[in-house]
């Protein structure tokens, strides 16, 4: 009999250290520092830029300050098979062909302080903190950038984020014009 209670009560001091243990670790992961780096509130898939996870609908917000603020648009078009870079102004709303292909870029909204906060894509301010141009591009009449979305945004101070990608050419927002 006493055997019997000396081994029970051997089992139960185990669990009960084990158990101790197990809280003791997860208490440890509660407490663990937060990942460095920043924290983005982005979807699972930024506007008009491939077709991971859940497709969301992105709204453009051109804030009454910014709407008519802005007038053209300057696109670097890098042609990479001749090793050349050349400047284009475009309005915003215009076309432009690009010589010697079967690509036509469309020019959306120009936002001077690009920011997205869930769904909703707008500007800041009006002043040109992040300056960024919605465009849609298309070749032999077939859209091809964004492969989503209505448009797919090349930005001047990060021009290669979410960029077009092709063979041949590249583009980069260089700057735009204000209404004067």
């Amino acid at each position: 009999m006493k055997k019997a209670l000396i081994l029970v009560s051997a089992a139960l001091l185990l669990i009960s250290l084990g158990a101790c243990q197990k809280k003791e670790e997860q208490t440890a992961e509660k407490k663990s520092p937060m990942p460095s780096g920043p924290i983005v509130d982005m979807p699972a898939t930024p506007p008009g830029h491939g077709t991971q996870g859940p497709k969301t609908e992105f709204q453009v917000v051109v804030p009454p300050e910014v709407e008519g603020q802005w007038t053209q648009v300057t696109i670097i078009v890098e042609d990479k098979k001749e090793n050349t870079k050349k400047d284009y102004t475009v309005d915003i709303g215009g076309e432009l062909k690009i010589p010697d292909s079967n690509l036509v870029m469309k020019i959306g909204p120009f936002l001077p302080d690009f920011k997205m906060s869930g769904s909703v894509i707008t500007s800041a301010s009006n002043d040109p903190n992040n300056p960024s141009v919605g465009v849609a591009i298309y070749e032999d009449g077939k859209k091809v950038f964004p492969t989503s979305g209505e448009w797919g945004w090349l930005y001047a101070k990060f021009p290669t984020i979410h960029s077009f990608q092709h063979d041949r050419y590249s583009f980069t927002l260089k700057e735009a014009n204000k209404k004067q």
